[in-house]
């Protein structure tokens, strides 16, 4: 039996309906759903024939669903980053630039076509970071931030082994092209297209004229020093990963091909950003 693992966010008799809906399809198509122990207890999972309750996630599934907005989507990313295990979200969320589709575009069919596998497949980069005691790997952005309560920070950045500069901030932001129309944009960053292949560097409240958004070519390792007195927070896709200590540094790098995310067919990036955002200007 094909398997696929689910992924909701907190809201469940939001996505109750939908869930509903995934298992029927799955018991039409032959495919066992995994819940692991979060999304077993979530949604109070019983094991049957096509469902496998408490599951541990593993790699040998030939899809994930996911149920929930951009921050369920990137864990569901992150979690199968290299995998090649591609991931069909249904915004539940806010904004859902990720999200495949919309809960009203599935129609009566489309958990039965996600099922499957009737999607094209985008490829996303990611950055890798290590921070924390561990690597990771972000699939939106790594971010320094200054402590609440503590001075603005201090930090030093160089690609290819040269310094760049130093600035005095509230933090810095280094995005992928997906994560370029996040916290990067906000920053007054550049919005990357998908399939663009680099990232952008921006700066949180920069206490100087001469600091700059650029964009950073894929073969240039991203270092960064902290010169401030202070430990400063290292987020990934914001979630906090670690702390970089007075005097520690970070390296992040370009890895291509990390993430593999579901599309409909005929989905480009400028129509999802005109979709996206003219949301939020209504």
């Amino acid at each position: 039996m094909r398997g696929a693992t689910v992924f909701t966010h907190q809201r469940v008799e939001e996505v109750a309906p939908a869930l509903a809906a995934l298992r029927a399809a799955a018991g039409d198509e032959g495919v066992e759903l995994r819940f692991d122990e979060r999304e077993t207890a979530k949604h109070a999972i019983v094991a049957a024939r096509g469902v496998a309750a408490d599951a541990e996630v593993v790699n040998d599934v030939d899809l994930c669903v996911v149920l929930g907005g951009d921050g369920t989507i990137l864990r569901a990313l992150r979690r199968y980053a290299g995998t090649g295990v591609p991931v069909f979200a249904v915004n539940f969320g806010e904004v859902g630039f990720l999200a495949t589709v919309e809960p009203d575009e599935l129609g009566d069919d489309g958990f039965h076509r996600a099922l499957r596998r009737d999607f094209e497949v985008l490829s996303l980069p990611a950055l890798s970071v290590e921070a924390g005691g561990g690597i990771h790997a972000a699939i939106n952005d790594v971010s320094i931030h200054r402590k609440v309560g503590e001075r603005v920070a201090h930090l030093a950045y160089g690609l290819d082994g040269a310094e760049v500069g130093r600035v005095r901030c509230d933090g810095l932001v280094v995005a992928t092209p997906a994560g370029s129309t996040g916290y990067n944009l906000a920053n007054g960053g550049p919005v990357l297209a998908w399939g663009v292949e680099g990232f952008a560097v921006s700066f949180i409240a920069p206490h100087s004229l001469a600091a700059r958004a650029l964009v950073v070519a894929p073969d240039d390792p991203l270092t960064i020093d902290n010169r401030s007195r202070e430990a400063v927070d290292v987020t990934v896709d914001g979630v906090v990963a670690g702390e970089l200590g007075p005097g520690e540094s970070l390296t992040t790098r370009f890895l291509r091909d990390a993430g593999a995310l579901a599309q409909e067919p005929g989905s480009s990036f400028y129509k999802r950003l005109r979709d996206k955002f003219g949301k939020l200007a209504a």
